[in-house]
């Protein structure tokens, strides 16, 4: 099992550009594996992990219900913002300046998961790189991503969303982590499609701008413990 990972940072980089460039990743590692079935001798299938950020973008995924974006068409643009129906689970969320998007594009058989394993794995990255800031965040019964007050009904707020897409074991898409996040923008959506759930960013729970490198170099260094990867870097 190949458990080298290559690192690459896009820094702020068009959701559609970033999107093209995770499906190319994906196909190359699935027609990896395709390959491996028809071959004698098995070669080591790749594995890519992404960070970037993004201009001001929503995402609906397949699952998503149209209705949960709060805006019309015309105040979407007014506020300088896209709009993407994608093949990744869950339903809408937000994208934009200030938040930490990662995407791994993982063979998950070389890191023996499951998907539900996967995205257990996911939050448990997020979970201890929030720890390290001295912010307690956890999971909340029935819904992926992570959450701080999460056994608060009243008072239960998402600080990092995560929807993925899986096929011949591969995974792509990911997460957004609220680092400094305009958390305005998450307003004119039902986020995730839950009601009456805040979100909440590094930011303000903490109370000062932070960082985005030095949460993303942490964030690297959960990967590389919880996975147990073996990371390449690359510009």
């Amino acid at each position: 099992m190949n458990r080298k990972v290559s690192v690459k940072y896009l820094g702020l980089v068009d959701y559609k550009k970033a999107w093209d460039y995770q499906e190319s990743l994906f196909n190359n590692v699935v027609e990896a594996k395709q390959a491996n079935r028809e071959q004698k001798e098995k070669r080591p299938t790749p594995n890519y992990l992404l960070f970037c950020q993004h201009p001001h973008v929503y995402t609906l995924g397949k699952s998503g219900k149209d209705s949960n974006l709060l805006i019309s068409q015309d105040f979407l643009k007014s506020k300088g913002a896209s709009l993407y129906h994608i093949n990744r689970g869950g339903d809408i969320t937000y994208h934009g300046p200030g938040q930490i998007v990662s995407y791994p594009i993982l063979d998950l058989d070389n890191f023996g998961l499951s998907i539900k394993s996967y995205i257990h794995k996911l939050e448990e990255v997020i979970i201890r790189s929030m720890a390290r800031y001295g912010i307690t965040a956890t999971r909340l019964e029935g819904a992926t991503g992570v959450w701080l007050d999460a056994d608060n009904t009243a008072n239960a707020r998402k600080i990092c969303a995560i929807g993925v897409r899986t096929s011949h074991w591969v995974s792509m898409h990911g997460f957004a982590l609220n680092v400094n996040t305009d958390l305005a923008y998450f307003d004119y959506i039902v986020p995730c499609g839950i009601t009456g759930k805040a979100v909440t960013s590094m930011q303000k729970e903490l109370g000062k701008e932070m960082n985005p490198d030095e949460v993303s170099n942490i964030l690297l260094e959960e990967f590389e413990k919880v996975f147990g990867m073996e990371i390449i870097r690359k510009q």
